[in-house]
C-alpha cells in the first residue's frame, strides 16, 4: 500500500492493495476511509513510499515519534505528522467527499483519488512499461505489471514453500492458510481476506457498476468482468488448450475444459460423496441437500436454487420477445432461445453422445441422454426414495403423492398432473388428427403415437428385454414387461391394497369398488367398466370375427380366444398345478381344477343350497328341480 502526505490538504493519497494475478483489473479505485486509516498505520511506521499528486514516487518517510506527530484526532486519538494528513483524516469520520466529478457526479475525500478516478472517463494511461511499452492508468498498475516481467520471488511461504515477488503478495497468500479475513462488509457483515474484495463486493449493495464497454455501453461492477466482456466483441480467445487446440477468452475456461481431458473432479460433495469439475457445479448440487432456494422471483415471490432458473421464470412474466426466428418469424425473450429454435430448421445436432454417437441439439438433452448409460438417476424422491434421471420427471412424480393436478381443461375443467397429459386430453375436444399414416391413412393427433403405429407396419420392435430378449414397440411396454422378472407391482388400490402393475388396470379394478361402466354400447345400451369389454361385446352384434388361426382358418372375435386355439395345435400347456403339476392350456382350466384340492365349491343350488366346484355341475343338478332353469 503507498501513500502521499503533502503540504496540501488534499495531497493525502492512498493505492489498493492488490494480491498476485490481479493485474487485469488496472482500473480499480480507492475510496474506502478502513483502508485510508490502514495507510495512516503504514506511514506512521515508515515503511511507506510518499507519491505526489502526479502519483511518481517522490522519497521515503523516515520513522516518527510520537513527539513528531503533533496533531492528534480528537475522536479516535490518532496522531498525525501535518495538518493536512489529520484534516484528511477527520473525513473518515466525517464522511465529507469534497471533491466531485464533473462527469459523473462521483465524489472522492482527496483531489488524488479524483484524478486517478477521471482517467476512468478520458481513458488516459500515463504509466509506461520499459519492457513491452503497455500503458496504466495508475502507477500501482504498472508496479504489478512489471513483476510479470521479473522472475525474481524472493518471498517464501512459510507453510507450503510457495514463492511471491513482493511481501504484500505473501500476505495476502498466508491468509489462504491462516483462514484470516480482516476486511469485512458494514451492509452484511461479510468478510474478506483482501481488501479489494470487499471492495468489488461492496457494489453488490451499492448497485455501482463503473467500468462500462465503450461498444455496447454494458457496466460492470469490475475492471475485470469488463476485459472478459470486450473480447465478446474482439472475438478474442487468448486461452487454448493444448490437447485439443479449442480456445477460450477465459483462462477459467480453460482450467475447466482440461478437466474434460483429465477427468479430474476435485471438489466432492460432503453428503453424497458425488464429486464436480468446478466449485459451483457442487454449489449448485449441494442446494438439493439442503432444498436452499437463495434466488426469488420479485414479481410473484417464487423461489430457485439457480439463477439461470430465476432468469428463464422471468421471461413467464416479461411479454416482451425480441428475439425474431428468420425463417418462420416466430419470436423469444432471449437469444439463446432462439439459436436452439433454429436447429428445428438447420437440423444441426452440435453435441453428441461419446458412447453411441446419437447427437442432440441442446447440451442438457445430451446430459440427460447421457444417464442412460451411466445408469446415474441423481433425483430422488424423498417420500419413497424413488430416484429418477431428470428433475422434470421427479417433479411429475411427486404429484402422485400431494395428489397435485395443476394442468386444467379449458373446456371440461378436467384437470392433470402433467401438460402433456392436458394435451392429449384437449384433443378428444378439438377431434383434430393433424397426422396421417402413410400406408393406411389412418389419421392420429399426435406425432409419437404414429411413430408407434408405423411400427405394426415395419414390424419394428426396437425395445428389448434384457432379461429373455422378447422385442416391444413401444418403451412403455418393455417397461410393463419388465414387472413380469421383478415382480414390481407399483399401482396400488387404496380400497382392498391389491396392487398392479399397470395404472391402466388399477383404474379398471377401481370400478369394481365404485360400478363405475363408463363405456356405453350403442347398440343395446349395455355398460362396461373397460373399453375391451366394450370391444368384445361389440362383436356379438357385428358377428365380426378379425382374429384368424393360420393353421386351420378358424376365426375368433376375440384375440384371447385364437391364442386359447392355437394350444390344441401347439399342444401348449402353459398352466400348471403347484400341487399335482398337471398342466392346463388355459388358466380357467387350471383354476377349477384347483378346486379338487382346495374342495372350494363357490357354485350354490338356490333351490336346495347344495354346493358345486363348477358351474356346469350346478347346471346339471338344477334340471333335477325343473328342466328349463340353466345357470348362465
Amino acid at each position: 500500500m503507498s501513500l502521499t502526505a503533502g503540504s496540501s490538504n488534499d495531497s493525502y493519497e492512498e493505492t489498493e492493495q492488490f494480491s498476485e494475478g490481479e493485474s487485469e483489473n488496472d482500473e480499480k479505485e480507492e475510496d474506502d476511509d478502513d483502508e485510508e486509516m490502514e495507510g495512516e498505520d503504514e506511514l506512521r511506521e515508515g515503511n511507506i513510499e510518499e507519491i505526489g499528486e502526479d502519483g511518481y514516487k517522490k522519497k521515503s518517510i523516515s520513522k516518527k515519534t510520537t513527539a513528531e506527530k503533533p496533531h492528534q484526532c480528537t475522536v479516535c486519538q490518532k496522531r498525525f505528522a501535518t495538518s493536512s494528513n489529520l484534516t484528511v483524516h477527520m473525513r473518515s469520520h466525517t464522511k465529507e467527499k469534497p471533491f466531485q466529478c464533473t462527469v459523473c457526479t462521483k465524489r472522492f475525500t482527496t483531489s488524488c483519488h479524483l484524478t486517478v478516478h477521471f482517467r476512468t472517463h478520458t481513458e488516459e494511461k500515463p504509466y509506461q512499461c520499459t519492457i513491452c511499452a503497455k500503458r496504466f492508468s495508475q502507477s500501482g498498475g504498472l508496479n504489478r505489471h512489471m513483476d510479470t516481467h521479473s522472475k525474481d520471488k524472493p518471498f517464501l511461504c512459510t507453510i507450503c514453500t510457495k514463492r511471491f515477488s513482493r511481501s504484500d503478495y505473501m500476505t495476502v497468500h498466508l491468509r489462504t492458510h491462516t483462514q484470516e479475513k480482516p476486511f469485512q462488509c458494514s451492509v452484511c457483515a461479510k468478510r474478506f481476506s483482501q481488501s479489494g474484495g470487499l471492495t468489488e463486493h461492496m457494489r453488490v449493495h451499492t448497485k455501482e457498476r463503473p467500468f462500462q464497454c465503450t461498444v455496447c455501453t454494458k457496466r460492470f461492477s469490475v475492471a475485470s468482468s469488463l476485459n472478459v466482456h470486450m473480447r465478446f466483441h474482439t472475438k478474442e480467445k487468448p486461452f487454448q488448450c493444448t490437447v485439443c487446440t479449442k480456445r477460450f477468452s477465459q483462462s477459467s475456461g480453460l482450467i475447466t475444459h482440461m478437466r474434460t481431458h483429465t477427468k479430474e473432479k476435485p471438489f466432492q460433495c460432503t453428503v453424497c460423496s458425488k464429486r464436480f469439475t468446478t466449485s459451483c457445479h457442487l454449489t449448485v448440487h449441494f442446494r438439493t441437500h439442503t432444498e436452499e432456494k437463495p434466488y426469488q422471483c420479485t414479481i410473484c415471490a417464487k423461489r430457485f436454487s439457480q439463477s439461470g432458473g430465476l432468469n428463464r421464470h422471468m421471461d413467464t412474466h416479461s411479454k416482451e420477445k425480441p428475439f425474431q426466428c428468420t425463417i418462420c418469424t416466430k419470436r423469444f425473450s432471449r437469444s439463446d432461445y432462439m439459436t436452439v429454435h433454429l436447429r428445428t430448421h438447420t437440423k444441426e445436432k452440435p453435441y453428441q453422445c461419446t458412447v453411441c454417437t446419437k447427437s442432440f441439439s441442446e447440451s442438457s438433452s445430451l446430459n440427460v441422454h447421457m444417464r442412460i448409460h451411466t445408469k446415474e438417476k441423481p433425483f430422488q424422491c424423498t417420500i419413497c426414495t424413488k430416484s429418477f434421471s431428470e428433475s422434470s420427471s421427479l417433479n411429475v412424480h411427486f404429484r402422485t403423492h400431494n395428489k397435485e393436478k395443476p394442468f386444467q381443461c379449458t373446456v371440461c375443467t378436467k384437470r392433470f398432473a402433467t401438460s402433456g397429459n392436458r394435451t392429449v386430453h384437449m384433443l378428444t375436444h378439438t377431434k383434430d388428427k393433424p397426422f396421417q399414416c402413410t400406408v393406411c391413412t389412418k389419421r392420429f393427433s399426435l406425432s409419437n403415437t404414429l411413430t408407434v403405429h408405423m411400427r405394426t407396419h415395419t414390424k419394428e420392435k426396437p425395445f428389448q428385454c434384457t432379461v429373455c430378449t422378447k422385442r416391444f414397440s413401444e418403451s412403455g411396454g418393455l417397461t410393463i414387461h419388465m414387472r413380469t422378472h421383478t415382480k414390481e407391482k407399483p399401482f396400488q388400490c387404496s380400497v382392498c391394497a391389491k396392487s398392479f402393475t399397470e395404472s391402466s388396470k388399477l383404474i379398471i379394478h377401481m370400478r369394481t369398488h365404485t360400478k363405475d361402466k363408463p363405456y356405453h354400447c350403442t347398440v343395446c345400451t349395455k355398460s362396461f367398466s373397460d373399453p375391451s369389454g366394450l370391444g368384445r361385446h361389440m362383436r356379438t352384434h357385428s358377428k365380426e370375427k378379425p382374429h384368424q388361426c393360420t393353421v386351420c382358418s378358424k376365426r375368433f372375435s376375440r384375440s384371447d380366444y385364437l391364442t386359447c386355439h392355437m394350444r390344441t395345435h401347439t399342444k401348449e400347456k402353459p398352466y400348471q398345478c403347484s400341487v399335482c403339476a398337471k398342466s392346463f392350456s388355459e388358466s380357467g382350466y387350471l383354476g377349477k381344477h384347483m378346486r379338487i384340492h382346495t374342495k372350494e365349491k363357490p357354485y350354490q343350488c338356490t333351490v336346495c343350497t347344495k354346493r358345486f366346484s363348477r358351474s356346469d355341475r350346478l347346471n346339471v343338478h338344477m334340471r333335477t328341480h325343473t328342466l328349463d332353469f340353466l345357470v348362465d
